[in-house]
């Protein structure tokens, strides 16, 4: 819940959410980059330890900007230099560290049909992100996401 308002309170758009739940194959498939390296293990367990919640956030500047609010990787770091970022605040560990954010938008855009592989992104830029930047939009709390409105929706509106 805290770090949803973090995301609300910074003014990202939730696109998309859902809570779920990866198991050992697919969280080491989500990290494949990482195998072989000291820490691959301990990430793989954490993501597979229990249920999560995956978003897909829109903001100019979304990647650096949520990479921001996230804080640094380490925790140690992150309660000292950044002790209001999301890590600083919830963080347990460097691989326990609450939140995971892409590096580049080709990773955002791998890592979300990783786990949105019904989420068409071309279709969403095209049709659904001009109508955001227009402020065609209202937030959902039922569906904890921002939601667009649709043409018929905004000439009531």
């Amino acid at each position: 819940q805290a770090v949803h308002a973090a995301i609300l309170r910074h003014r990202f758009l939730i696109v998309r959410a859902k809570e779920l739940r990866c198991g050992p194959e697919q969280s080491r498939r989500f990290y494949r980059e990482h195998a072989g390296r000291f820490f691959y293990q301990r990430l793989v367990e954490f993501m597979a330890s229990g249920p999560m919640w995956a978003y897909i956030l829109a903001h100019e500047n979304a990647v650096p900007l949520w990479r921001s609010l996230m804080g640094p990787t380490k925790v140690f770091r992150a309660r000292h230099s950044d002790p209001d970022s999301i890590r600083g605040a919830y963080g347990l560990t460097d691989t326990r560290n609450t939140t995971h954010g892409s590096d580049s938008p080709a990773s955002a855009s791998r890592e979300i049909a990783f786990f949105f592989p019904e989420f068409d992104e071309r279709r969403w830029y095209e049709q659904d992100e001009p109508r955001l930047r227009r402020g065609q939009l209202f937030y959902s709390p039922e569906e904890r996401v921002h939601r667009v409105l649709r043409a018929q929706e905004a000439d009531v509106t």
